[in-house]
């Protein structure tokens, strides 16, 4: 039986994890780390004016999120990404507020998630 989750899905991570338990917490684990990572850098970088680092950031975290399948948060950092790339900044802090939001919520669910497994 597959749990079902609001924020993300495990679909891939269990395929790439091929039944084993303890790969699969500790990608989990990894995405966990990351997303204070992500969160700080990307307002970092924002309030910084480094439009360039930014748009990285944001890459390297669409990357991480599409893993856990978020598509809603993947889109906002592809647009942030885009944006930051086009210098057109008036949206980025809503943007990245909502995808720390999402990454929030994610988060918690997978820190429950690793509890349970345990």
């Amino acid at each position: 039986m597959k749990t079902e989750f609001n924020h993300f899905k495990l679909d891939y991570i269990e395929e790439i994890a091929n039944g084993e338990d303890e790969f699969k917490k500790e990608l989990i684990c990894i995405f966990l780390k990351q997303i204070p990572e992500f969160i700080s850098n990307m307002k970092r970088y924002l309030s910084e004016y480094n439009n360039e680092a930014l748009a990285k950031e944001a890459h390297t975290a669409k990357s991480s999120v599409l893993t856990f399948m978020m598509k809603d948060t993947g889109n906002a950092l592809k647009k942030i990404q885009l944006l930051s790339k086009e210098n057109n900044t008036k949206s980025l802090p809503a943007l990245i507020n909502e995808v720390e939001k999402q990454l929030t919520l994610a988060s918690e669910e997978l820190e429950s998630y690793l509890k349970e497994a345990d």
